[in-house]
């Protein structure tokens, strides 16, 4: 039996202890290379001329040639105005990569040793670059897709008293808060597997939030995301039944079996939610409607990549928040400046 990717030696090729070990100088050359790529030539953020600018050691800046603007590395990204040290900033992202099934902000502000305050919105900036480049993708699914939905919030905490506590199974009982979590995976074609053995399950996987599972968020999504004739293996719900119609939709019945004798499951939908599910019950514990679908698309991205080495992945992470502009949410969090509105799919 072949080993698996993960005990390899291949799957780790990143060491947090090397990185906080960098000199702050080491730091800086690091996010240089993911951003602007091998060589001496960087790109101005005020007027986008790519050379050769002169570089200030002891300022850890750069200062255009051209319009004599002086830079950072992180100037115009999503780390701007940071006031963390550099090397401590990848070594969050050291920690966050490694974290199969995320990781909280109580512990990296342990690990840091900062505030609770600082580790939440530097976890909630890397969860930004993500949802940024994932909407940038524009991704399509095709060949057989597995679609699902899981709900969280789903019940209120019963009262102490029995007397008191209602029957949450009923409708007018339900949690206002509580929202379904809908997801689209496809899989890698057969020859694919042939050709790479990392090439098994799912290839790319797209979440979305939404208040409940219907037919109108499922046909909406389906239409934008899958593309028409594709295979879709869905369970019995009700919310999938109109697929038939621009697709070839295949069903099994969970109430009988989790994959159909000619191999019909939706077991793709379903790691995904174990994985998330681990990460909401294990390691953050709470999570608010407003910041639901983040969550939601940071395991997309850890499923996506569960085949990469750590140290591939922490190359992206960085680079995608290196190539993310300042988020207006994420700029005076504490003192009020918040994301007011939910990310709702329908």
């Amino acid at each position: 039996m072949p080993q698996h990717f993960l005990l390899s030696a291949e799957a780790r090729n990143l060491s947090p202890i090397a990185i906080a070990r960098m000199s702050e100088y080491e730091a800086v050359m690091t996010m240089k290379k993911l951003r602007w790529g091998a060589g001496g030539a960087v790109v101005c953020p005020r007027c986008g001329e790519k050379h050769q600018a002169y570089f200030i050691k002891t300022r850890h800046q750069w200062q255009c040639k051209h319009c004599n603007y002086r830079f950072s590395v992180t100037a115009g990204t999503l780390f701007a105005h940071h006031k963390l040290p550099l090397r401590d900033i990848l070594f969050a992202c050291s920690l966050y990569v490694n974290a199969a099934k995320g990781i909280s902000a109580l512990q990296i502000a342990r690990d840091l040793n900062v505030q609770y305050k600082t580790a939440f919105v530097l976890l909630h900036k890397i969860k930004e670059a993500l949802k940024v480049h994932k909407q940038r993708e524009a991704m399509q699914l095709s060949g057989i897709v597995h679609m699902d939905a899981t709900y969280v919030h789903s019940s209120q905490k019963p009262k102490n008293k029995k007397s008191e506590r209602v029957d949450r199974r009923l409708k007018q009982h339900e949690n206002p808060l509580k929202r379904a979590i809908l997801v689209m995976r496809d899989s890698f074609a057969k020859q694919d597997d042939e050709q790479n053995t990392k090439q098994i399950g799912a290839r790319s996987t797209i979440a979305f939030i939404a208040k409940s599972e219907n037919s109108k968020v499922v046909n909406q999504l389906a239409n934008k995301h899958i593309t028409k004739g594709s295979t879709i293996h869905t369970d019995e719900s009700p919310a999938y039944d109109n697929l038939i119609y621009f697709h070839d939709l295949k069903r099994v019945n969970h109430q009988k079996e989790y994959r159909s004798d000619a191999g019909v499951t939706n077991n793709l939908a379903e790691s995904y939610f174990s994985r998330f599910k681990r990460m909401y019950y294990g390691q953050v514990h709470k999570m608010n409607n407003t910041y639901l679908y983040e969550y939601a698309n940071e395991i997309a991205y850890r499923e996506d990549t569960r085949r990469l080495s750590n140290g591939v992945i922490f190359n992206d992470v960085v680079s995608k928040c290196l190539t993310s502009l300042p988020p207006d949410d994420w700029r005076g969090y504490w003192q009020g400046n918040k994301k007011r509105v939910e990310t709702l799919a329908a």
